[in-house]
């Protein structure tokens, strides 16, 4: 627990110095989850810390139950109650705390700000590393949780990273690359799909078409 929350921390903060850097026209750019501006992923990654479990079935309740939609209701209203330079300090202000959306574990926040991350850089042709450490913990806990679809997604394929010593799954077909592309991937991202290879790859294709 130590170790994922100071990994947490150290990825929120790194990711609020990135945010500082960029352009008004970036924050309004689209970000790769779809119908949410920069703005809007980062609007909701102030959120994880501060959301409680009221707010949350109040949010179903609006959402008619669709998780995906209240979410997304959720991001899109709280970046239009603040500035961007708001949305950073408070990022900045919360990055130590321990605090999960309902129904969140442990591992949860740490895979959603890596991830948020590449959301926000890959579109705006910018670079962000995403530490190894970090990635392969979220690529385990990702891997068997119900929650996004990868075991479905990845039925039948083996990951193996190219930068580190770590591979998963079994199946008659691979797919390698970076575990920051396999993180991508198994969270259903499609731009993960530009950094990997290997035999699986046409049946991963597949498996993620819209």
């Amino acid at each position: 627990m130590d170790q994922t929350l100071a990994w947490l921390e150290t990825e929120r903060l790194d990711l609020a110095g990135f945010l500082d850097g960029l352009s008004g026209a970036e924050w309004a750019a689209d970000s790769l989850c779809p119908g949410w501006t920069v703005r809007d992923v980062a609007a909701h990654l102030t959120l994880s810390t501060r959301v409680t479990f009221p707010a949350t079935v109040k949010g179903m309740i609006r959402a008619r139950g669709d998780w995906d939609r209240m979410t997304g209701d959720m991001a899109r209203e709280r970046a239009a109650r603040f500035e961007p330079a708001d949305l950073v300090a408070q990022i900045r202000e919360t990055a130590g705390s321990s605090h999960r959306a309902p129904g969140a574990g442990l591992l949860d926040p740490l895979v959603d700000t890596l991830v948020h991350g590449q959301d926000i850089a890959r579109p705006l042709g910018r670079v962000r590393r995403m530490p190894t450490g970090p990635a392969i913990a979220g690529l385990d806990h990702v891997r068997t949780s119900r929650f996004y679809g990868a075991r479905k997604r990845l039925r039948g394929l083996r990951l193996a990273a190219t930068d580190a010593d770590w591979s998963a799954g079994e199946g008659p077909e691979e797919i390698r690359g970076p575990a920051a592309d396999l993180l991508l991937i198994a969270t259903g991202r499609r731009a993960g799909l530009t950094g990997v290879s290997g035999s699986g790859l046409d049946r991963l294709t597949a498996a993620m078409r819209p």
